[in-house]
């Protein structure tokens, strides 16, 4: 046997953020969602992203603690140009969201922003730089 992996786990502390701030960035997370304690959404490719309440993980780890000291996983959503990453950017922190690192141009060819998500993940927003 190969384990395969097919799933990212985030804990939440509000469900229904959480999932506003996916659903801006693409998501179709069907409605109702947002009051269950554990939702789960298949992207393309099948690998799934999952949501849990803290209530959920504590329900069978007791001491669970969230992490400290900065974001330590990170979420890319790739853009259809560098346009849509500023469009995006511009919109998520419109809207009250975290932006952490503003829409530049970075030195390996991509455009690139960081937003966090409701519970501080690190959520990267890019796009190839067109070539000269």
């Amino acid at each position: 046997m190969t384990p395969r992996f097919d799933l990212v786990g985030l804990t939440v502390t509000d469900m229904a953020r959480t999932l506003d701030f996916y659903r801006r960035l693409g998501l179709d997370v069907p409605a109702g969602a947002e009051a269950e304690p554990h939702v789960e959404f298949t992207l393309a490719g099948g690998l799934r992203l999952a949501w849990d309440t803290v209530e959920t993980i504590r329900g069978f780890d007791p001491d669970w603690a969230p992490p400290t000291g900065g974001s330590r996983v990170g979420l890319a959503f790739r853009c259809a140009d560098p346009a849509e990453v500023d469009r995006c950017w511009a919109e998520m922190t419109g809207a009250g969201f975290q932006g952490h690192l503003a829409p530049w141009d970075a030195f390996w060819g991509q455009r690139y922003a960081v937003l966090h998500d409701p519970d501080g993940t690190a959520v990267d927003l890019f796009a190839q730089l067109p070539v000269d």
